[in-house]
């Protein structure tokens, strides 16, 4: 099957899984739950390729690596919503948005998300329509470098949610890996979209696949990840110490050379 056949496959069954989720939404009162979707929503994207191409060793090796991260992180996100109200950000558009709110919340929130979680996949649509044996150097140190990112993002998540349920009011999370870096998990996350794109590179049209980090690297960077949380912060002293001696994302690189 071709690359083009296998994306209007995806498209369809990612307009239904982005609906099922606005409708769980809706009956949940929490939008925040397309955070949950989002790692899920990758699984999804291997299951059609499964279903439409079947395995071959690049696919496997590369399916392998996003079921772990798909599943860790949405449990992850699904465990912190247990114990938390709805994220902060989804709870400022509830307000913003007002009569509007629920078709924005279809076209902003749901189809949105599945638009570029159809982009951010690109390495799984190239592994299953192009995909060949697995002996490639590059393709070894993609799968290298996607486990240093998985380890990193694994390890920040955890030590956050540690310090958040013995916190103190108005306390910054300066330890672990969070001393180097103020933001190690969206780190860690790119980290390992570069290293799935490395994955496919030797295929053909794998080079198509850069389109993948790029994305995870500026929406992280400039969009909805950085700055948004930052923006809560802005009033918070501590936070300004913190952020004023800490790399913004790369852990160690300093602060005044990389922002």
């Amino acid at each position: 099957m071709s690359l083009s056949q296998l994306y209007l496959y995806a498209i369809v069954v990612l307009l239904v899984y982005a609906t099922l989720w606005f409708i769980l939404a809706l009956l949940l009162k929490r939008n925040d739950i397309a955070d949950v979707a989002w790692g899920l929503g990758f699984i999804v994207m291997v299951i059609v390729g499964l279903v439409f191409c079947g395995l071959n060793p690049t696919a496997l090796a590369l399916s392998a690596l996003v079921i772990i991260w798909g599943v860790r992180l949405s449990t992850h996100i699904a465990l912190r919503m247990q114990e938390t109200q709805e994220d902060f950000r989804y709870a400022q558009w509830r307000k913003e948005w007002g009569k509007s709110f629920y078709w924005r919340t279809y076209v902003q929130v749901f189809l949105l998300q599945g638009i570029i979680l159809l982009i951010v996949a690109a390495p799984v649509f190239i592994a299953f329509a192009n995909g060949k044996e697995l002996h490639s150097e590059v393709s070894i140190i993609g799968i290298v470098i996607w486990l240093i990112g998985f380890v990193v993002q694994s390890i920040a998540d955890a030590q956050l949610a540690k310090f958040k349920k013995q916190k103190r009011p108005g306390e910054i999370m300066d330890k672990g890996l969070w001393k180097y870096s103020r933001h190690p998990n969206y780190f860690g996350e790119i980290v390992m979209w570069w290293g799935l794109f490395l994955v496919v590179l030797p295929l053909q049209y794998g080079w198509v696949g850069v389109i993948s980090p790029l994305t995870i690297t500026y929406l992280l960077n400039y969009v909805s990840g950085v700055p948004m949380l930052e923006k809560r912060f802005d009033k918070n002293e501590n936070y300004q110490r913190y952020k004023a001696q800490t790399s913004r994302l790369i852990p160690l690189m300093k602060k005044k050379v990389y922002e």
